[in-house]
Parts: structure tokens; sequence; C-alpha cells
């Protein structure tokens, strides 16, 4: 085997790895956006998928445990059971009533196991009826 062949032979297996490795890393950060609707309509499909799912947290359904957090997803008429023991804190605006997102797979006794949750509270940044935004200063003023 000359020399060429063993640099094009070399060459080859660092692109096939570098591949590889980057269509599994893909593969392993993939997460879908699914509905509460759609993740029901799942069934067992669902639990090796990871997922992103969003809604409103339910009014007294928010129950903090230690790092556990459990609390309910609304989405128009359907609920799901959301759990979360993350590391990282959960954002200032996660509070029931407000719209949270996520991130997880679901488990077979349907408890969405969340690795990490996104919050924002839209009313808070919203104009009060009749009020702007934006403040406009006159000429001469």
């Amino acid at each position: 085997m000359g020399p060429r062949t063993k640099v094009i032979l070399l060459a080859s297996v660092i692109l096939g790895t570098l591949v590889w490795l980057a269509v599994g890393g893909i593969q392993e950060t993939k997460t879908y956006y699914v509905t509460v609707a759609e993740l029901q309509q799942m069934g067992p499909s669902a639990h090796h998928k990871r997922l992103r799912v969003a809604g409103d947290i339910e009014t007294g359904s928010l129950v903090r445990d230690g790092k556990r957090v459990e609390f309910v997803l609304r989405q128009e008429q359907l609920s799901l059971k959301v759990r979360y023991e993350g590391s990282d804190p959960l954002p200032d605006t996660f509070r029931e009533g407000a719209q949270a997102i996520a991130d997880g797979t679901l488990g077979p006794d349907g408890v969405f196991r969340a690795t990490r949750i996104q919050a924002k509270c839209a009313s808070k940044y919203e104009a009060s009826p009749g009020t702007s935004l934006v403040t406009r200063r006159s000429p001469g003023s």
C-alpha cells in the first residue's frame, strides 16, 4: 500500500467518523413540538421521543418539593401533568396562569418528565386598554 493510498484511507476514516458524530448529535438533540392533543394521540410511540409541549400552567396545580416541581399544563380543554427535576432554576415568570413550554419525554404513566422549562407571562408586557407603550414628545417640549 503506497503513501497516497494510506492518506486517502486515513482521510476517509476521519471524514466518516465526523459524519457519524454529526448525524448522531443531530438525532440526539432533535426535539418535536407537539400540542397536548397530538401528544395524547401518539400513544406509546411518544415514550421514546424528545418532545416540546406548551400550555398554560393550571391554577392550583403547582407543587414544589425540593428540586422537583409538578404542575399541569392546560391547552384548550386538555391537560397534561408535568414533572420537572432539572438542575437549572426555573424562570422568574414561572407561576400559575403563565404560559410555559416543557421540553422532555412522556413517561409510560402519562406524566411528562421535563428536563427544561421555559415560561413567559404575556400580560406583564401588554399595554393597559387606552394606553400606549410608546411615549412621544411633542416638538418644543
